[in-house]
């Protein structure tokens, strides 16, 4: 695996897969997004800012805050965020949001319109499963 990394961000390629995946933050406040190459290549450790605001532009896979606005959550809007950033190193914060409330939320915030086709085969599955 090859890393890129900067202040408050690292990005990973990983030529098995091919693969471009990268985290904001850590430990309780920290982000997981699948990137492209191209936002891989533009990711420069100079300039920690312009990185964040390129890296959120990637597919969001995993959230989880635990900041003085509230009690700490977790989102998890991908649940093949582990084998997608095994190298990651989460740590889940108070309540995880139930399914149906992340797929609530991944349909009505346009910032999560990525996910909204992967969590909706997700949710058919899951129907199928409870018939």
């Amino acid at each position: 695996m090859e890393f890129k990394k900067g202040i408050g961000w690292r990005c990973c390629y990983d030529p098995e897969t091919g693969l471009y995946t990268a985290e904001i933050g850590g430990g309780p406040n920290h982000d997981l997004y699948e990137i492209n190459k191209e936002i891989y290549d533009q990711v420069d450790v100079r300039d920690g800012g312009q990185a964040v605001s390129l890296i959120a532009q990637g597919r969001h896979l995993y959230m989880t805050v635990n900041d003085r606005c509230g009690p700490p959550y977790t989102v998890i809007l991908d649940s093949d965020y582990q084998k997608l950033c095994p190298w990651a190193e989460t740590v889940t914060t108070g309540e995880v949001w139930p399914d149906e409330l992340t797929d609530a939320a991944v349909e009505v915030f346009a910032s999560e319109a990525d996910n909204r086709e992967q969590r909706r085969k997700k949710r058919e599955q899951r129907n199928q499963g409870k018939k």
